[in-house]
């Protein structure tokens, strides 16, 4: 069987410039499926699978959460830290104007906007990370150095248990 190939989304293009590695791994997307579904078809653990959440400030800011597969995000801690009343997820809508890509597929990389970026601590600590390329059922997996080196990140600690 012959392998896909690497499609050119703005996040291949983004890695790509900046000389970042990465492995591509594709999977058959299933609507709703999220890192359980690409974990289990890539027989990766999931908590390597990390997922890119497009969230907003109550005075509507965007902002990207990257956090674990296998963890949630307590939006209460998060708006903790940043000193804010609260913070929500974005609508499929709104997500999709800022960063240029479809539910399912979107990436920290590559973003229509730069927005910041808050990634939980312990990412930073894997060895090696699965992120979203850009495109449903598309992955790439780099090391987390990579993170720190080309987005605008802030480490937090906002995890809960699934």
């Amino acid at each position: 069987m012959d392998k896909p190939e690497i499609p050119i989304t703005p996040a291949v293009r983004f890695l790509r410039s900046r000389k970042i590695p990465f492995t591509p791994h594709f999977y058959p997307y299933e609507d709703h499926g999220g890192t359980t579904r690409a974990a289990a078809m890539l027989k990766v653990p999931e908590h390597h699978v990390i997922k890119t959440l497009v969230m907003e400030m109550e005075d509507r800011r965007p902002l990207i959460v990257l956090q674990h597969g296998d963890r949630q995000v307590s939006t209460k801690q998060l708006a903790r830290i940043l000193g804010v009343k609260r913070i929500l997820p974005c609508e499929e809508s709104v997500a999709q104007k800022h960063t240029g890509y479809q539910m399912g597929g979107t990436s920290p990389f590559g973003t229509r906007k730069t927005l910041p970026v808050y990634v939980e601590k312990s990412i930073l600590d894997l060895d090696w990370l699965y992120i979203n390329g850009g495109k449903r059922g598309f992955l790439v997996e780099i090391v987390p150095d990579d993170l720190l080196r080309t987005l605008p990140v802030q480490a937090v600690e906002s995890a809960l248990e699934k």
